[in-house]
């Protein structure tokens, strides 16, 4: 399948910032992520693909970001690279650009200014990014308002249903009252059943094709509501 979704590689290391960048990346930028733990491995996902944006962090365990980054641009590579490290002193910054990255931002770093400057550097790479959500391999498109499977697929929802499942996803891990549900999907002014959140979730759950071994489930909080777990990639 033909993707429109900006490719990004993330080459990073630590376990856990790896992990909750992807994530960030992905269901709050609407980008698709790559990592790599090592500059080999960062090789290997190069050799297989283009990219729009490289995240790449200096001190990694075979190598460093700055001979990397240099070598690629020896080689004719020109994708754009984001070096992301904890040092921040003018000599490693000067360092970084000269080995030919584009931008340099210090750890620890604001998600909303890095997801800034990462919008930034694939718009002129010449993809913008698509405003959307992703969820469990699942990607929803926000302005033509489509859902896509995790292996290609449309998923078809009514207009309340994808409403429904932008905001569960948007709100993940936290327990939604059902008035609280109704507010956000169907508006303050429309008089519904509670009842009726039941009968939506059920049918997203059947159109999603959810079943026991699915990342994700919109679990039922008894007496409450409902939360959308995610589980993570």
């Amino acid at each position: 399948m033909t993707s429109s979704v900006p490719a990004l590689l993330l080459v990073e290391d630590d376990t856990n910032l790896r992990l909750a960048l992807r994530d960030n990346l992905e269901n709050q930028g609407g980008y698709a992520v790559e990592e790599a733990t090592c500059v080999r491995e960062a090789r290997e996902h190069l050799g297989r693909r283009d990219f729009q944006l490289i995240l790449l962090d200096v001190m990694l365990p075979d190598g460093d970001g700055y001979t990397l980054c240099r070598a690629l641009r020896e080689e004719g590579v020109a994708t754009p690279v984001l070096m992301l490290t904890a040092r921040t002193l003018e000599d490693d910054v000067v360092r970084g650009f000269e080995s030919g990255a584009q931008d340099y931002l210090g750890k620890p770093y604001r998600l909303r200014e890095l997801l800034a400057r990462v919008g930034a550097l694939v718009r002129r790479s010449g993809a913008a990014p698509v405003k959307g959500l992703r969820f469990a391999g699942y990607r929803m498109d926000l302005d033509r308002r489509k859902v896509e499977s995790p292996a290609g697929a449309p998923v078809e929802l009514t207009r309340t249903e994808f409403d429904l499942l932008a905001f569960l996803v948007r709100e993940r891990e936290r327990v939604l009252r059902r008035d609280e549900i109704l507010d956000a999907v169907w508006g303050r002014d429309v008089v519904v059943d509670p009842h009726t959140v039941d009968n939506f979730v059920s049918s997203l759950k059947k159109k999603l094709g959810w079943n026991s071994t699915s990342r994700f489930a919109i679990q039922t909080v008894r007496g409450v509501g409902y939360r959308m777990e995610i589980e993570a990639a």
